[in-house]
């Protein structure tokens, strides 16, 4: 497996390009679990509605690019209620992320010519620069990884389904990238590395996240505008109690 990092020397050109958000319908109980130990579920399925929306106009920004949505197939009505009508909403065959990745490529990538990127949807922060290299890397490598600093990866990329790529095992925990890697060398395939970045899995990542989007709000509006009511109700509840 030829491994390296992707840089600015790849070629842009922007036909033949899909991006596809990896998203669940935005029902109490059922996205960002982690963030229930520290939130009420309202508020987590609020920011993830959020954070989806955001990612949703961060696709739409890129030049020239298809855009769609893989969801498991019984959250397409109630997902089809909750974001922009002109995304297209596509149900996975199976059950778990793993089985969603692969539906993405059986998919978007049956002709081989098409560049297809699966992109999680809750970094609505990632500079748009990360995509577009992303998307011109695929022009000279079989598969590109964003990792993430907590040993998952917020997106993959490829031009063909390549059976065996994503299984179950490792899915959702620390060594995802590493399990994905290890089953890309035994393909025999090129992989290229996107900037590693973080997405959001617990109330330290939104702190994180709010400190980015208060200097730069415009990069995700509705998660900013989630963020700055949730710091100030945190502000008032800490004051509250040293007042007692």
């Amino acid at each position: 497996m030829k491994l390296r990092t992707i840089g600015d020397d790849f070629p842009m050109t922007p036909a033949n390009r899909t991006l596809v958000i990896m998203a669940k319908a935005p029902r109490l109980g059922s996205v960002k679990t982690r963030l229930a130990e520290s939130l009420s579920l309202q508020a987590v399925t609020e920011l993830y509605r959020c954070l989806l929306n955001d990612t949703i106009a961060l696709a739409q920004a890129l030049n020239q690019a298809e855009i769609a949505i893989m969801c498991p197939a019984t959250d397409v009505d109630e997902l089809s209620r909750a974001v922009s009508k002109t995304v297209r909403i596509v149900p996975q065959t199976g059950k778990g992320l793993a089985a969603g990745l692969a539906s993405v490529f059986y998919h978007f990538a049956t002709s081989g010519q098409q560049r297809v990127i699966a992109f999680n949807s809750d970094s609505p922060h990632l500079p748009p620069s990360v995509l577009e290299t992303a998307f011109g890397a695929l022009e000279t490598c079989d598969l590109v990884v964003g990792p993430t600093h907590d040993g998952g990866y917020y997106l993959v990329g490829a031009k063909t389904s390549h059976p065996g790529l994503f299984a179950s095992d490792g899915m959702g925990t620390a060594n995802a990238l590493e399990a994905l890697l290890m089953r890309a060398r035994a393909l025999g395939l090129s992989v290229d590395l996107a900037d590693p970045f973080y997405d959001i899995d617990v109330e330290g990542d939104l702190g994180q996240l709010a400190a980015e989007l208060q200097l730069a709000p415009a990069r995700a509006p509705r998660t900013a505008a989630w963020l700055k009511q949730w710091q100030q109700a945190g502000a008032q509840l800490r004051t509250g109690a040293g007042e007692l």
